[in-house]
């Protein structure tokens, strides 16, 4: 195949590579990365989210006088809000984007995923677009969940509350 660019005429052949040569050709092109820096990054979104987490948990402790463990459940239900709200507006992704990891540990790393897949396919209609697609990404951990918690149960029915 020849093209002519400029009065010149350049010719290209097909190129084939082996599986070994792209491999070598794909990471002298793949930008390095500083793990260090990363980690240092999701450390500290991480830590910021938890550190919000801890301020709602103690909001909802000195202003309501709950104990720490039902100021549990409001707490978590303020950040998965908190998390739907800025991925719906964009900020939550760009945060992500920045902080790698730190942002999908917690619980709103999780309320993110669904968030991002409802939207994403919310044009597909509100069954076979947001229903079916916005559990594709997180069906697994809910799958995990459940059956963890089944086998828990089941232990701690047949070993009787050890450890209480």
């Amino acid at each position: 195949m020849a093209t002519k660019e400029a009065g010149k005429s350049i010719s290209y052949k097909p190129m084939s590579m082996s599986a070994k040569e792209y491999k070598q050709f794909a990471k002298n092109r793949e930008p390095a990365r500083s793990v260090l820096k990363n980690c240092l990054r999701a450390f500290l979104v991480g830590g910021v989210i938890c550190l919000i987490g801890q301020g709602v948990q103690s909001f909802f402790q000195a202003a309501f006088n709950m104990s720490p463990t039902r100021a549990g459940n409001p707490t978590v239900a303020i950040m998965i809000l908190l998390s739907v709200i800025l991925t719906s507006i964009g900020v939550y992704d760009k945060i992500a984007q920045w902080a790698g990891a730190g942002t999908a540990v917690p619980v709103t790393g999780f309320a993110n995923s669904m968030c991002s897949a409802a939207i994403e396919h919310r044009s597909e209609g509100l069954v076979l677009g947001v229903g079916t697609n916005m559990f594709k990404l997180a069906g697994s951990v809910i799958v995990f969940g459940v059956v963890a918690a089944f086998f828990i149960g089941i232990a701690h029915w047949l070993f009787g509350g050890v450890g209480r």
